[in-house]
């Protein structure tokens, strides 16, 4: 029930206006190269549970510049969740990414389900259910022409035009509920230890199945005591230690 009513706000994905003049001195604290102290400002937004694209992005530039290759990646990741086809995001990634030790191949994706994700992936969750919203307001509009409007050719095309708004206002919100369920069936996490070694068991007496290093974008499968079993894009699995990763959906 709290999805749906998800679906019909607003407020997801931005700054409040208490926190802009804190997100003011960050800014400031970054322009004078004060990186850590704006990393402070940033962060303490984002403790106070307020998630936007723009804290995020700004919190790993200034990981990016003190060359924090795990968090800057990270959080990179987290502002791309909130805003996904971001060009100055996605641009800024590649160059942390430059960072990383890890070769990791991504397996591509075949046939209808790489176009379905790659629709699905145009954008956020937020940003669908808002365009499910737009569309709605429309359906209405035409329906009330519908019903007020005296002319037969008034009445023809508000009648089709508003259930081709209908169609694809709840194409919306299917597509929002289909990103929700993309990012978190994957359950992706980055790698934070310098470097960890994954274990083909999840205990420490288990053959190292590979290294893994700062940076690296994992999808973590299952849960045993203090170990995760993680899946590289490749294909690769393993176990590592929980404290070696951090989760990505964890808001």
């Amino acid at each position: 029930m709290k999805y749906i009513l998800y679906i019909f706000l607003f407020f997801c994905g931005s700054i409040t206006a208490q926190d802009q003049s804190v997100f003011d001195q960050a800014n400031a604290l970054y322009n004078d190269g004060k990186f850590e102290d704006a990393i402070a400002k940033y962060q303490s937004i984002v403790d106070g549970n307020q998630h936007s694209a723009e804290v995020y992005f700004n919190l790993a530039n200034a990981h990016y510049k003190l060359n924090n290759v795990g968090p800057s990646i990270y959080y990179y990741e987290k502002a791309l969740q909130l805003k996904p086809e971001d060009a100055d995001i996605l641009n800024n990634m590649e160059y942390a990414k430059q960072m990383t030790v890890d070769a990791v191949q991504e397996v591509p994706e075949l046939g209808f389900s790489r176009f379905f994700n790659k629709v699905t992936n145009l954008f956020s969750f937020d940003d669908w259910a808002k365009l499910a919203i737009a569309l709605m307001v429309i359906f209405v509009v035409l329906l009330l022409v519908y019903y007020f409007s005296y002319s037969t050719q008034s009445k023809r095309v508000s009648f089709i035009l508003g259930f081709v708004f209908l169609f694809l206002s709840l194409s919306s919100i299917g597509l929002a509920f289909q990103k929700q369920a993309l990012d978190y069936r994957d359950n992706p996490a980055i790698v934070f230890a310098q470097k960890s070694e994954v274990k083909t068991e999840p205990n420490l007496s288990g053959n190292e199945a590979f290294t893994l290093h700062e940076g690296t974008k994992v999808l973590v499968l299952d849960t045993i005591n203090n170990w995760k079993k993680i899946k590289l894009a490749d294909g690769k699995t393993g176990w590592i230690s929980a404290k070696d990763i951090r989760l990505l959906n964890n808001f």
